[in-house]
C-alpha cells in the first residue's frame, strides 16, 4: 500500500473513491471547514467543488491510500487552522489552549474515509503512517487526533479509532466526553 499526499493530479482517484454521494452523506471533506449553516447549505455538489477547489489552490489537505492504482483510503490532516469547527470551543476536539488553533505547526487529523471492500485491512493504519510523514516533512511539531475509544460502526469512526492512534504513538491529553478522548503525538521538540 503506498500513502501520497492529495494533490490536483489526483483528483480523479479521490473522486472514485468517495463515489457520487462524496462520502459521508456529501461532506466532500467540508463538515469541519465550514460553520455548520454553511456545511449544511453545502452539502452534495456545492462541497465537492469547495473541495476541489480547495485541493487546487493550496497545500495538500490529506493523504491517499492506493492499493496498486485504485484509492482504498483517505485521511484528512493539515494545521489546526484549516479547520475551525473542529477546534469549536464546546467540541470534544478543541484545542487544550487557544493559541493551538494559531499555531501553523500543530496539526489535527480529523476524518478517515476507508472504502468498504478495503476495511479490516489495515488501511487506516497505513494512513496514518503516512499522514504522519506528511506532517513531519510540513513542518508540523505536534497532531493531535479525537477518535472513536470502544466500539462503533465504520461510519462513526470517521474520525478513528483510538486503537490505532495508540500504535502510531499518540497519548490521551483530555477525556470530554467518555468515548472521544483528545490525543496528541510530538513530531518535534
Amino acid at each position: 500500500m503506498r500513502v501520497v499526499p492529495l494533490t490536483p493530479d489526483l483528483w480523479p482517484a479521490l473522486e472514485a473513491l468517495f463515489g457520487k454521494q462524496g462520502a459521508c452523506m456529501g461532506c466532500w471533506c467540508m463538515y469541519w471547514r465550514l460553520p455548520r449553516k454553511d456545511w449544511d447549505a453545502a452539502r452534495g455538489a456545492k462541497a465537492k467543488a469547495m473541495f476541489k477547489r480547495r485541493v487546487a489552490q493550496d497545500a495538500p489537505p490529506g493523504v491517499l491510500a492506493f492499493d496498486g492504482d485504485v484509492a482504498v483510503g483517505w485521511l484528512q490532516i493539515g494545521p489546526r487552522a484549516d479547520t475551525p469547527q473542529w477546534n469549536g470551543a464546546r467540541r470534544v476536539s478543541a484545542p487544550m489552549h487557544d493559541a493551538d488553533v494559531a499555531d501553523e505547526r500543530i496539526w489535527a487529523a480529523t476524518c478517515f474515509y476507508v472504502k468498504s471492500s478495503a476495511r479490516g485491512q489495515g488501511v487506516m493504519d497505513a494512513l496514518l503512517a503516512g499522514a504522519l510523514k506528511f506532517a513531519k516533512k510540513n513542518g508540523a511539531r505536534v497532531v493531535e487526533a479525537c477518535p472513536i475509544d470502544g466500539r462503533a460502526s465504520a461510519g462513526a469512526a470517521y474520525v478513528g479509532r483510538v486503537t490505532t492512534f495508540e500504535r502510531a504513538g499518540f497519548k490521551e491529553i483530555a477525556r470530554r466526553k467518555e468515548n472521544r478522548p483528545l490525543m496528541r503525538l510530538t513530531l518535534k521538540r
